[in-house]
């Protein structure tokens, strides 16, 4: 009975100490997991979107910020550039558009074509509208699949977790095309 008793005794002056640390703080503090609606069951989701890139040109949709450095330009090692891109439902540019991909990209690799990868998937359809789904990874462009992991998301995709599955359809100098399969865990 001793024991439960200092066990007990332990788990609220944890409880106070713990407390009262986030009143000294001021800036922290314990969340009702039910008011960010962490009670719901997680739902598992596979969207589908392509994107057309434009390199060059006034309307052009990928726009390098910082070039490669010269002893580089085989692997794009230091590039820095940005994208705005609709997203589309079908490989066709002309099909609907229910979303943007809005982001940047880096030349990370010295001795390859990588791409660090930091995107926002945000989408402008349905029940989706408003929400985004952030995509942060390493975008090996060599491989005919790539894997992303999923790192969060807004609106319907706080908390969401999980991977995209990126494929260039093609890319030359002036333009690429490009296929995402998302994969999202979410509530």
């Amino acid at each position: 009975m001793a024991s439960k008793f200092l066990i007990f005794s332990l788990l609220v002056s944890f409880q106070v100490l713990t407390s009262t640390l986030a009143d000294e703080t001021g800036f922290v503090g314990t969340v009702n997991p039910k008011e960010l609606g962490l009670h719901k069951t997680r739902k598992f989701s596979h969207f589908k979107f392509f994107f057309h890139e434009r390199f060059t040109g006034s309307n052009a949709t990928a726009v390098t910020i910082v070039p490669p450095l010269t002893n580089y330009s085989t692997t794009s090692f230091g590039l820095v550039g940005i994208t705005d891109n609709a997203l589309t439902v079908g490989s066709d540019p002309n099909t609907k558009v229910v979303g943007r991909i809005e982001g940047l990209y880096a030349g990370t690799s010295q001795t390859e074509f990588n791409l660090l990868l930091v995107v926002n998937f945000v989408l402008t359809e349905g029940k989706y509208n408003g929400s985004s789904i952030a995509v942060l990874g390493r975008n090996r462009i060599s491989l005919k699949v790539r894997e992303l992991p999923v790192i969060g998301g807004s609106g319907v995709f706080k908390f969401a977790r999980g991977y995209a599955e990126t494929s260039t359809l093609y890319l030359d100098a002036n333009r690429s095309a490009v296929e995402y399969n998302i994969y999202v865990s979410h509530y």
